[in-house]
């Protein structure tokens, strides 16, 4: 073994032990957060939450109205409801595999609406007969192997942090063994020649920028689910970070890696670019676990950068706002991110994101430069060399001052306030939650041409899903993540608690189809960044077309013949 194997082959079997301030300055993880850890009814770290401010909570209840809590279970009560294991013994017999009645209770479920619901409630229907942590392919292997001989429905589970139903089991005869990575969570090699770092498929994101960080390199990917959710997921689901406009998406960053799948093992060669027929890496991402578990996963991989800042603009409109970003990303300037919010979403975050005096400190001084209620913010980054950087802020920062944009010392307070807790957005989901306020979120992506268009449908479709029920749902937009051939739109959504978890949830059913009807249009996409899971799967015809859909059919079944990986999801079974 040469020595650059040696070192990193010894560095996989000891846990990091820096933390990357840059990629996240509140959060010192060096390895996977112990899922014990976590809430086993709620989003994230038990010992982290994030409180609503007085006015911010005001503003909410000014749209929607009065609210009230639903009851919560306790996890005792929902440990009675576990039933025995199904599984054989020659599966239980593996020192791999738990039938712990908690174990099985949080691989139960993910961070969707409907599992919120359930995990309150208590009524989660079904639950996984065990629960495997393999610490490497010839685990992954045996298990599938072990699946097949004793017909069982297997489930990849990464960090738990789905949001449309990727991981929850269903009813049926078969026996459900969930494969929980969270063992395989490494850094196994560092290739520095050619900057491909390997890590066990299983790494979670502050695990990820740790272990990368001891050698000075990161790999820059920043999902809202960053804290907990892996690299695995990541590219099962092809997902998007906050800053992918400088560091690219998934796609980019996922250069090979090795996947088991019913049918063997498929290896996924890191060439750095063929013309030799069909991509099998494209092909692979964004399976949703239908076509078998990822173990280790290579990655394209940078060097840690000199400095990064994050700045905050206001501009007069939405209209203003949009031509800066259109023509950022069109004219090249070096960013690693930009996000708008518009005239709705800037309301919300100055409340929800201040206190009382920062906000009259911040408003005031937005009035006195002469923004109005249509004003909307715009929050942007630099991550590279300082000269780059330099460059790249004056050249956005001529743009800004040509559509009329509002900066100084305040509102870069405001950009420095929101790269510190800019994970820590879903922990708000609980504090609402305790307050009778329900929250989620859908998003989207479309041509520039369609922006407005597509938001405006998007927002009214929310807005008004509960009209017949005399409710009205708050709603706010931004985009995240641009192209040069268009952007995402991003829509958050507030509303109130019915009389019970049953209609509850069936409020947000009719707003989750209102949402999804509104884009499924052929001209933008179901998902952007989140997958399709279950609570996509039915919109999905209208972007791929039916022969579309055949033919990721026949490539599913091509590796699972007997749909044993995960079915129901990404496709309707």
């Amino acid at each position: 073994m040469n020595t650059r194997n040696s070192l990193f082959r010894k560095a996989a079997n000891a846990a990091a032990t820096s933390h990357d301030e840059h990629a996240n300055p509140d959060l010192a993880a060096t390895n996977n957060t112990p899922i014990e850890q976590t809430r086993w009814n709620g989003w994230g770290n038990i010992s982290i939450n994030k409180k609503v401010s007085a006015h911010g909570a005001k503003l909410i209840k000014s749209h929607i109205g009065k609210t009230k809590k639903l009851s919560s279970v306790s996890l005792q009560q929902v440990l009675k409801t576990v039933p025995k294991s199904r599984l054989p013994a020659a599966i239980t017999d593996l020192d791999i595999v738990s039938t712990d009645r908690e174990v099985r209770l949080r691989h139960a479920r993910g961070q969707s609406f409907p599992d919120w619901i359930a995990m309150h409630s208590g009524d989660f229907e079904t639950f996984p007969d065990g629960v495997a942590h393999p610490q490497s392919t010839a685990d992954v292997e045996q298990l599938l192997k072990l699946a097949r001989e004793h017909d069982l429905i297997v489930i990849p589970f990464g960090g738990g942090t789905s949001v449309v139903g990727h991981i929850n089991p269903q009813k049926g005869a078969r026996p459900v063994l969930t494969v929980a990575m969270s063992k395989m969570d490494r850094l196994i090699d560092l290739d520095f020649d050619s900057q491909i770092a390997t890590f066990g498929a299983g790494t979670q994101g502050p695990a990820v920028e740790a272990q990368l960080g001891e050698h000075g390199y990161r790999l820059g990917h920043y999902p809202q689910s960053w804290e907990l959710s892996t690299l695995g997921g990541w590219i099962a689901a092809r997902s998007s970070g906050q800053q992918s406009l400088g560091y690219g998406r998934i796609e980019q960053m996922f250069a090979g890696g090795t996947l088991v799948t019913p049918q063997g093992v498929l290896e996924i060669a890191d060439i750095p670019a063929s013309s030799a027929g069909p991509d099998l890496r494209e092909m692979m991402m964004g399976t949703e676990g239908r076509v078998g578990i990822f173990t280790e996963v290579k990655m394209r991989v940078q060097p840690q950068p000199e400095q990064e800042v994050f700045k905050v603009a206001f501009l007069p409109n939405w209209a203003a706002g949009k031509a800066v970003l259109k023509q950022a990303v069109q004219s090249n300037i070096r960013l690693s991110m930009l996000r708008l919010s518009n005239a709705a979403e800037t309301d919300a975050h100055l409340h929800l994101g201040t206190s009382p005096s920062q906000f009259l400190a911040i408003s005031t001084y937005l009035k006195a430069r002469g923004l109005n209620s249509d004003k909307v913010m715009l929050t942007y980054g630099v991550s590279g060399d300082k000269a780059q950087n330099k460059l790249a802020l004056m050249q956005f920062n001529k743009l800004l001052k040509q559509h009329g944009s509002v900066t100084g010392k305040i509102t870069n307070i405001m950009g420095s306030v929101w790269a510190h807790g800019r994970f820590k957005f879903p922990y708000l989901r609980g504090t609402l939650w305790e307050r009778g306020i329900m929250v989620d979120t859908f998003e989207t992506a479309t041509n520039w041409g369609r922006i407005d268009e597509q938001m405006a449908q998007m927002q009214e479709a929310v807005k008004t899903a509960l009209a017949d029920e005399g409710e009205e749902v708050m709603a706010f937009t931004h985009i995240s993540h641009v192209y040069k051939q268009g952007a995402s739109l991003y829509t958050t959504y507030l509303f109130r608690a019915a009389k019970d978890h049953a209609a509850t949830l069936k409020r947000w059913q009719k707003i989750k189809h209102a949402a999804s009807t509104s884009l499924a249009n052929g001209k933008a996409t179901i998902s952007h960044q989140h997958g399709v899971g279950r609570d996509h799967a039915p919109y999905l015809a209208a972007e791929k077309g039916e022969l579309g859909l055949q033919v990721t059919h026949d490539m599913l079944r091509s590796l699972d013949p007997e749909q044993r990986m995960n079915p129901g999801v990404l496709l309707e079974d």
